[in-house]
């Protein structure tokens, strides 16, 4: 019967699956008003993060806290993001038509251009991957999240590429294969994600002149402070 105890990793599994559940639910309810996506992902990813760092307490506190705390900069970057997401989906669809009236060299120069917009896409897509689970991490300017988040995920590349993958499945499983699934939806993608994105944000935001007691006092006063507030 060990295997239904608390601690056995199947329980645990279960238990991360009812978290995921859970955060997607709320993570939707917030991202109703659309504005507010990004200040609801950067919350998500915030708990998600505690939960693989088995830093989480009360999941609900956890959630409205990381909202409220990161609202004003979450907002403003997703805001900023949405805007260059429909300028390329603009850009893709005007020269998709482009390419396909042109001939000749018209049609070499409209390849070209496009070459341009879909590796703009690609660095796009990197951004959006990593600068809210930076936001939920870390504190910075904007223009500093933004670039941070290109460069991480392209250094770090093996982890971006997994965390995309993550995310299409999610998309294609839901589309094609079990629509059901999406009851766990982005929670479960964020969840899965926060394993990988923990060890790369825990290096980047590393400070070499901090000894290691004082790093541990900061993660204790982190923690205490959640707890009190």
């Amino acid at each position: 019967m060990k295997f239904f105890f608390y601690e056995s990793p199947f329980s645990q599994t279960l238990l991360k699956l009812a978290y995921s559940c859970y955060l997607n639910l709320l993570w939707f309810v917030c991202c109703v008003p659309v504005f507010t996506i990004g200040a609801s992902t950067t919350a998500l990813y915030s708990v998600a993060l505690k939960i693989v760092n088995e830093r989480e307490n009360n999941l609900t506190r956890q959630f409205f806290k990381a909202f409220r705390e990161n609202f004003r900069q979450a907002t403003v970057l997703w805001l900023i993001l949405l805007g260059a997401g429909l300028f390329l989906a603009g850009d893709g669809y005007i020269l998709y038509h482009l390419f396909r009236s042109s001939q000749g060299a018209a049609a070499v120069l409209w390849t070209l251009v496009s070459a341009l917009v879909i590796a703009a896409s690609i660095a796009y897509a990197v951004v959006l991957m990593y600068v809210f689970p930076l936001t939920a991490s870390v504190v910075n300017t904007n223009w500093a999240m933004l670039k941070n988040s290109f460069f991480i995920g392209t250094h770090y590349l093996f982890c971006t590429i997994l965390t995309a993958a993550i995310h299409f499945a999610m998309f294609y499983i839901a589309v094609s294969l079990f629509t059901p699934i999406l009851i766990f939806g982005e929670g479960l993608c964020a969840l899965l994600s926060s394993y990988l994105l923990a060890g790369v944000i825990r290096a980047c935001s590393f400070d070499p002149t901090l000894s290691e007691n004082d790093r541990n006092a900061e993660s204790d006063d982190a923690e205490s402070n959640e707890e009190t507030s």
